[in-house]
């Protein structure tokens, strides 16, 4: 039985990252990088991963990714994972394990295997809504438009507003930090 991980958020200026893993129940149709995907369809398949899955999700806020960084996250994140779920084989989407020994790693895993594009919908849904569930608390950003990525108006926010609770203070952003 396998576990599919994979993770959402490791590059945005704000906001938390989120890691899934997923173990199917019953194979579920349409399933694909959540990248690749409508974020209708990602909706819709959220709910459909959910009733036929086991799965856990991990969100690691951005101070603790200011503070460990992201690959201490990430290592952590899957641990727990892996502690939450029992499976006889674990793949991460990525290129590295985090020298976690009983994880495997696979370029594009979220699109070739049914169990991590499940997971990689998951933890973008999840991320894309917890963005949209803190916009009205910070407004001045706008986080349910551009979900903490670095976008142009982003930027101008920050510069305008300065940084929130929300955004990673140790990510370097051109235009903002010199």
């Amino acid at each position: 039985m396998l576990c599919g991980i994979d993770e959402a958020g490791r590059g945005p200026l704000a906001g938390p990252m989120v890691v899934a893993g997923v173990v199917l129940k019953n194979p579920i149709e349409g399933l694909n990088d959540s990248k690749k995907l409508s974020e209708k369809r990602r909706e819709k398949l959220f709910d459909e991963i959910i009733a036929n899955s086991f799965y856990h999700i991990v969100f690691t806020d951005a101070k603790t990714l200011d503070a460990l960084g992201l690959s201490l996250c990430l290592k952590n994140s899957i641990e727990e994972i892996m502690t939450k779920l029992s499976a006889s084989e674990y793949l991460m989407d990525g290129n590295t394990s985090f020298g976690i020994e009983e994880l495997k790693h696979e370029i594009k895993a979220d699109a070739n295997y049914p169990e991590v594009s499940a997971a990689s919908i998951l933890a973008k849904v999840s991320r894309d809504r917890y963005m949209v569930d803190i916009a009205n608390s910070y407004p001045n950003y706008k986080f349910e438009k551009h979900k903490g990525y670095g976008t142009k108006i982003h930027i101008e926010m920050i510069k305008e507003f300065g940084r929130s609770e929300e955004h990673r203070y140790s990510f370097k952003t051109k235009g903002i930090d010199y």
